[in-house]
């Protein structure tokens, strides 16, 4: 594997740079200065050494299966909670799909040993620093609203008409200092009358106090 990385890293670097002499590389802003082959080729030092990992087997299907099984893990995790069936001290139980088998027998039932099982999964997780496909582009969460404006602005179209909510009018309640909540005012007593308090216990019982 790692010769292959190093054979995948030498020929992706080689192409991207024999695009950008190709004058196929557009750079805008802050990245205006890597038109300039030298900078280009500086900004490219760092990567090239870099170990790339690489893996690599033939698909059972062709491209397309490859595209449509990478595609589902831009939005969900590795296993969902509904195959999972069993955990017990042989290990985790739980439900794959062989697809080298007829669809009426393509469900089966695997059983791994704890460390086996959390090995696999974590073949999934992403590494530090790298993100899921759908953050990425133009409408990635921290700089959607910039980007979309740029896009209009290069465009020139007109931002989308927007209904715009009525505000609700401020409640006067004063909020509740512990928790936050608004208090409820149920009676509210003058300045020269102080509250009554409650009624002693003698009054209840209807037996007059000493």
């Amino acid at each position: 594997m790692r010769v292959l990385g190093a054979l995948f890293r030498r020929l992706f670097l080689t192409r991207v740079l024999a695009l950008h002499d190709a004058g196929k590389l557009a750079f805008f802003g802050q990245l205006a200065p890597l038109a300039d082959r030298r900078f280009f080729l500086r900004h490219l030092s760092p990567v090239r050494k870099k170990r790339w990992v690489v893996y690599v087997k033939p698909p059972f299907a062709g491209p397309e299966a490859v595209l449509a099984y990478l595609s589902r893990y831009t939005h969900r995790v590795a296993i969902s909670n509904s195959r999972l069936l069993r955990l017990d001290e042989d290990g985790v139980t739980f439900r794959y799909k062989d697809y080298r088998r007829s669809a009426s027998d393509r469900q089966q039932v695997m059983t791994l040993v704890a460390d086996e099982f959390i090995r696999r999964f974590l073949l999934h997780c992403l590494p530090r620093g790298f993100h899921r496909i759908r953050h990425y582009g133009l409408l990635a969460a921290g700089t959607r609203k910039a980007h979309l404006e740029r896009a209009r602005q290069l465009l020139a179209i007109a931002r989308p008409a927007t209904n715009e909510m009525t505000t609700e009018p401020l409640d006067p309640r004063p909020p509740y200092p512990c928790c936050g909540g608004r208090m409820v005012v149920i009676q509210t007593f003058q300045r020269c009358h102080p509250p009554r308090g409650p009624p002693s216990a003698a009054a209840l019982s209807g037996n007059p106090a000493p």
